[in-house]
């Protein structure tokens, strides 16, 4: 779910107009998980406007600040959101480390990159969540290296129950400036999508794991 109405629908309203959103429901999109979608978010795009990218940072920062107080530290999960992980790192003046989605081959072979401390408390910044399942392989990996996850805070969500499913069972609160619905509201309201897009996108969202198959 959405931390805020009106921070959702904002994040909304930015995705869009910079076209982070891209649709191909004749050419659908795979996911890691193996799913087929027609849509697929591309926050990362965020990133080269300043404005927006800034809006972002302050969004995650005052969530943080409100769901979860002030961690000892912030980590990114790689690649998407080590960006915008030291970016709300260096506002909220604390350290910062990443997850890799797999232990580096050569040197170290470090799979947290940075410096930690046992018992430390971390929120997690995640660049979007579909499934949960590298959200989680990145809370896990933190874990296991001693730190507290307090919790995870994501750009966007498809809100899916599988998801919030999956984080329950780790015992991990999960939350997210912008989800599924309310970007989808939005760009029906400015037009972005068709009807036959939306059609296709509420069939694919009511069942995401067979759709296209």
């Amino acid at each position: 779910m959405p931390v805020g109405n009106e921070t959702a629908e904002k994040i909304a309203e930015h995705l869009l107009q910079i076209k982070a959103i891209k649709l191909q429901p004749a050419q659908p999109f795979t996911w890691a998980s193996g799913w087929k979608s027609p849509i697929y978010c591309d926050n990362r795009i965020a990133l080269s406007y300043p404005k927006v990218r800034t809006y972002i940072r302050q969004a995650l920062v005052k969530m943080i600040e409100e769901e979860f107080g002030k961690p000892d530290v912030i980590a990114g999960v790689a690649t998407a959101a080590i960006a915008q992980g030291a970016l709300v790192a260096e506002a909220m003046g604390l350290p910062f480390v990443y997850v890799r989605s797999s232990p580096k081959d050569h040197g170290r072979a470090n799979l947290i990159e940075g410096e930690l401390k046992e018992g430390q408390s971390i929120v997690v910044i995640e660049d979007l969540i579909s499934t949960g399942g590298s959200s989680l392989k990145a809370v896990k990996a933190l874990r296991d290296a001693g730190s507290r996850v307090t919790g995870l805070i994501s750009v966007f969500t498809y809100g899916f129950s599988k998801a919030e499913d999956n984080f329950n069972k780790e015992n991990c609160k999960a939350i997210s400036l912008c989800d599924y619905e309310t970007l989808i509201a939005k760009a029906v309201e400015a037009n972005y999508i068709t009807a036959a897009d939306l059609h296709t996108l509420r069939a694919w969202r009511e069942k995401p794991e067979i759709w296209g198959k």
